[in-house]
């Protein structure tokens, strides 16, 4: 299954919010994945597919060599930005 993590700096408000919007989008388009949250630092060790983030963030993530797809959002909880942005990884990655 298709693994999601979304990021902000504790790992805790932003994130979690923001995660609540990446379910309702993934609902909203029929795609099944597993979407949890975290902050920045334990990111960098995680076995995860995508990870979606602020803007503000995408300086410290250029810190680490990730091989996860990368979505970097102005507005967290904006569920039109988070559509848009992530169905072109999900149709790269064969999930739409």
């Amino acid at each position: 299954m298709l693994q999601i993590l979304v990021v902000c700096g504790a790992g805790l408000g932003s994130s979690f919010a923001c995660q609540m919007s990446v379910e309702t989008v993934l609902k909203e388009i029929n795609v099944q994945a597993k979407v949890d949250h975290s902050d920045i630092a334990s990111a960098a060790g995680t076995n995860v597919d995508i990870i979606i983030s602020g803007q503000n963030f995408k300086e410290q993530f250029s810190r680490y060599d990730l091989s996860q797809d990368l979505i970097f959002l102005e507005r967290l909880v904006d569920k039109e930005e988070i559509r848009e942005k992530l169905t072109p990884v999900l149709q790269e990655k064969g999930e739409l």
